[in-house]
């Protein structure tokens, strides 16, 4: 694979546009293979150029900063864009078949087994869970993309046989005219308003998952997301679509047709008839959307053909990733659970359904313009006890919640409602953090915010 990219960055004007750790990471590969091209880079703010002194050292790098960095685009061959950047204000129109990233050269160069995950929520536990099952049966396997990972630093890591296993945002898909050999679909909600034009651009992004599969392809998608499904069948019905294998993962939703399809009969996990899984094995990652993600990952184990015993002692044994309703422990008779990556009210509904016996919730955080009229309509009929409102949105829905048997504490900071929540949660009982909102504005990413929130607690 590294000779295929070699040879197609060869002689391009190449622009690496934004230089943050993927940005990094493409500059370093294009550097060792091809040490006498130049190379442009493109970022807004000077200051990365300068706490990465290595770059004004290399003779052959021509730097663009400052508020017109993003002038002449359509003057390069090839545009390496870092995935966070957002076009929503930008025509883009006469340079858009130049944009390509990490994520769609490997899916159009390599020769491997390509496993993408994307959705709204549950993209990392359900690629980490697919990366882990792989692992566990001695299989050469690598979890790459957005769980954290630039894919390539990796590249000499990557044989024939190797199988990739993608964690895949809707940044890294949007411009991507590849897809993976199996994709998955997870589910669709109102998320990043703030990147994309119009929902619907968000969801095309996802789309592009499947969109360019190939007849020997997989695509597994729920179509108990009726949004997801609508999408899905729209593409798959639509003119010239090579259809790919379609497996339907479904909890209560499913089709009378069972073929090619998993789903649940009373406690069991089914694949065309064949027994999976039982649903109340003892496991460690809860609730029902933690049991979809796991109907996905045997669906990926029963493709590739792998141990199903081994695949499921895999899956009652995975941990919860951090952030994830991760147990903190137990302080002072109150029990903390840390759901900072909540960042819409869907995620922390079902978070509230799984746990339950919840005293006081943690709620807040920028408000990107997404409709929380489902989520106040929940907690105006749900039992918790307090709920304690971090600005913005927290403050937002704390005027809007109208149940008076609810003891509503409008705060500004993590500390504030970490204090709250000691003195107000009933002994025995959880204290959640489940924000249904995004962290930025007020910390860096959701991380940041649920190590402040386990620091605090602690």
């Amino acid at each position: 694979m590294i000779e295929k990219l070699t040879e197609y960055l060869s002689n391009k004007k190449v622009l690496i546009l934004g230089f943050g750790m993927e940005g990094i990471s493409t500059y370093k590969f294009i550097r060792k293979n091809l040490a006498e091209q130049k190379i442009y880079i493109a970022d807004k703010n000077e200051e990365v150029f300068e706490k990465n002194s290595f770059i004004k050292e290399d003779q052959n790098v021509e730097l663009i900063y400052g508020n017109d960095y993003l002038e002449s685009l359509e003057n390069f061959d090839i545009i390496m864009k870092t995935p966070g950047l957002s076009f929503a204000k930008i025509d883009i129109s006469k340079f858009k078949d130049k944009i390509k990233s990490q994520v769609e050269l490997l899916l159009e160069f390599s020769d491997s087994t390509t496993i993408g995950v994307t959705g709204t929520k549950g993209k990392s536990t359900t690629s980490s869970l697919i990366y882990k099952i792989i692992a566990d049966q001695s299989k050469d396997v690598l979890l790459l993309g957005n769980i954290g990972l630039p894919i390539f630093d990796y590249l000499e890591d990557i044989k024939k046989e190797t199988i990739l296993v993608l964690e895949l945002s809707s940044h890294q898909l949007e411009f991507v005219k590849c897809s993976p050999k199996i994709a998955i679909l997870l589910n669709i909600f109102e998320e990043h308003l703030d990147h994309y034009k119009s929902y619907q651009n968000y969801i095309d992004a996802k789309m592009n998952i499947f969109k360019f599969q190939k007849q020997s392809d997989y695509l597994l998608y729920n179509p108990d997301n009726k949004l997801l499904k609508e999408n899905v069948e729209k593409i798959l019905n639509g003119i010239d679509r090579v259809e790919s294998n379609i497996i339907k993962i479904s909890l209560d939703n499913m089709d009378n047709n069972k073929n090619n399809n998993i789903y649940k009969i009373n406690n069991n996990i089914l694949f065309d008839g064949k027994n999976l899984y039982d649903s109340t094995n003892e496991r460690k990652i809860l609730g029902n959307h933690n049991l979809h993600n796991i109907m996905f990952a045997l669906g990926v184990s029963e493709i590739l053909g792998l141990d199903l015993n081994k695949t499921i002692q895999t899956i009652n044994h995975f941990e919860p990733l951090p952030h994830r309703m991760e147990f903190v422990g137990k302080f002072n008779d109150i029990i903390y659970y840390n759901d900072s990556i909540a960042t819409i009210p869907e995620s922390a509904i079902s978070t509230i359904t799984t746990l339950k016996d919840i005293s006081s919730l943690i709620i807040g955080g920028m408000d990107r313009g997404i409709d929380y009229s489902s989520f106040i309509d929940f907690l105006n009929n749900s039992s918790i006890k307090n709920i304690i409102c971090l600005p913005i949105t927290g403050h937002l829905i704390a005027d809007k919640i109208s149940n008076s048997a609810i003891n509503i504490y409008k705060i500004n900071t993590m500390e504030e409602a970490v204090e709250i929540a000691k003195n107000v949660t009933e002994k025995n009982k959880i204290c959640l953090l489940s924000p249904a909102a995004a962290s930025y504005g007020f910390y860096k990413n959701f991380q940041e915010r649920g190590n402040e929130f386990k620091r605090l607690v602690k």
